[in-house]
């Protein structure tokens, strides 16, 4: 019984542990305004991103990783997960 209650509470504090660590995507709804893929920034005109405490506006974000916005386009309503890398603000991920 011992070996199970200690498998058990080993497996608890692993899990407890990864979610600890596992950061919260706060996806924020908007609509594409422009593409530029040759600079890897796409301009979007955004609800409030509450992880950046940033009201809803019209703004360009860059994209570390230029296929984040491969095949978006004007007038595409997306969710967007925004951030913050060195004061630049970025796009993350789209769905």
């Amino acid at each position: 019984m011992k070996l199970m209650e200690s498998l058990a509470l080993a497996v608890g504090i692993a899990l407890t542990a990864t979610t600890a660590f596992a950061e919260d995507v706060v996806w924020t709804k908007g609509e594409v305004v422009k593409v530029d893929l040759a600079q890897s920034k796409v301009t979007v005109k955004h609800e409030d991103i509450k992880n950046l405490d940033m009201p809803s506006m019209t703004m360009v974000f860059f994209a570390p990783e230029k296929t984040v916005i491969e095949g978006l386009k004007a007038g595409d309503k997306k969710e967007f997960e925004f951030g913050d890398m060195n004061g630049r603000m970025i796009v993350k991920q789209v769905k």
